[in-house]
């Protein structure tokens, strides 16, 4: 099979270094790539929101099936685009995709589906949540305990867009659950957990993430399966009903209350950066299991957990999230591969033979071990070999779930 992974994030390089050790790939194209994906495959300057210039590339190049990264194509119905072309596409069509483009939607979806998630209130008061409605790349949540918090909350969720969505404030641990879907089955990959704020300790601005890892200490493998019986099979029924079959991948984000588990989100794609820490866990062929999912045949699909733990720790460049600094020459990551790390390219470009910063976070360092302490600690030797002059990173990946196994 000849395909297309649409983006050029980390994610997107994680997806296509699984994808590579499929036997069924023929040959691996992305668009637009990015240098580590290069490495594996052919790069095209096509942009992910471009619907025509990707079919375009799907019909030179003789592509089997598309795989799309990245929300805001998702969103905005660059699948649907490629299907009524005929080309088989891994990823939700517009309709079902607004289960992560409006929370109100996800709402309405959750209460008809009978699916515990954090109560919306009826005004804006501490303790809460506020949250853009629409898309805001991690960054449109705003944890609210006093109500001088939500004052200044309020106008930088509205910079997002004009609605906001206001929630009860929930106590617990956050973790992201995911399932392969075809529209009517689903298939359950294994938990992660990220870390969405900038600092250690859960410190300073939201940000597209800093770090994951898998597997939660908190969720054993019965506990996944109940998370996906009891939350994403009624979401993935609800939106069957109403004419807008999810076919992809479903991500939920939630609390593990002391009340059970509650969704704070719905994702129409894979996390990142938990996709990095998923996929170099799972044993079985990625390709042949979301061309199930495209195709209507997921119950085929044969995809399990090593036993092995595995860290991904974010690297970003000086500035982020507010205003990344590019440009800045990277060194080191060949070491890193030599230590037994896994690279992935975030934010990276190749500027007159030289890689650089091109984005708000670069890198994704990902090490395996046979516990989450061995792993963290390979991951943070591996990060030690890198120069990135300025590079933020968070020391603190992981750490809560090494105490709690100890």
């Amino acid at each position: 099979m000849n395909v297309l992974v649409v983006g050029s994030g980390g994610r997107e390089h994680a997806l296509a270094w699984k994808l590579a050790q499929s036997p069924r790939l023929g040959e691996l194209h992305a668009a637009p790539g990015n240098p580590g994906i290069a490495e594996l495959g052919l790069c095209h300057p096509v942009r992910a929101g471009d619907a025509e210039g990707l079919l375009g590339l799907c019909r030179s190049q003789r592509i089997d099936l598309v795989v799309i990264g990245p929300e805001a194509p998702l969103v905005a119905g660059i699948g649907d685009r490629l299907r009524r072309a005929g080309v088989a596409v891994f990823g939700p069509s517009a309709a079902a995709a607004r289960i992560e483009g409006s929370k109100s939607f996800a709402k309405d979806v959750m209460r008809a589906a009978g699916v515990p998630a954090a109560a919306e209130l009826d005004a804006p008061r501490a303790p809460c949540v506020v949250k853009a409605d629409g898309l805001a790349a991690g960054k449109g949540v705003f944890v609210c305990r006093t109500q001088a918090e939500v004052d200044a909350a309020l106008p930088r969720a509205k910079a997002f867009g004009a609605e906001v969505v206001v929630e009860e404030l929930l106590e617990g641990e956050e973790v992201s659950v995911f399932a392969l879907t075809d529209g009517a089955g689903a298939l359950a990959l294994p938990p992660a957990q990220d870390a969405k704020r900038l600092l250690d300790g859960d410190g300073g601005p939201n940000t597209g993430g800093m770090g994951s890892y898998s597997p939660v200490p908190l969720l054993e493998a019965d506990d996944v399966e109940e998370i996906v019986e009891a939350v994403h099979r009624p979401v993935i029924e609800e939106l069957a009903r109403r004419g807008a079959p999810f076919v992809g991948l479903l991500y939920a984000g939630l609390m593990l209350t002391e009340d059970g588990p509650r969704v704070l989100e719905f994702n129409c794609r894979f996390g990142d950066p938990e996709t990095q820490a998923i996929l170099p866990r799972l044993e079985g062929d990625l390709l042949a299991a979301l061309e199930g999912s495209a195709s209507g045949s997921l119950e085929v699909a044969s995809l399990r957990a090593e036993v092995q733990a595995a860290v991904t720790v974010v690297l970003a460049s000086p500035g982020y999230p507010e205003a990344a600094e590019p440009g800045i020459e990277i060194r080191g990551i060949e070491a890193a591969r030599a230590a037994g790390a896994l690279v992935f390219h975030a934010g990276t470009a190749l500027r007159d033979g030289r890689l650089v910063s091109a984005g708000g976070r670069v890198l994704n360092v990902t090490a395996l071990g046979t516990t989450c302490a061995e792993a963290r600690e390979r991951a943070y030797e591996a990060v030690a070999l890198i120069d990135l002059p300025g590079a933020l990173y968070r020391r603190d990946i992981a750490l809560k779930a090494v105490h709690v196994a100890s």
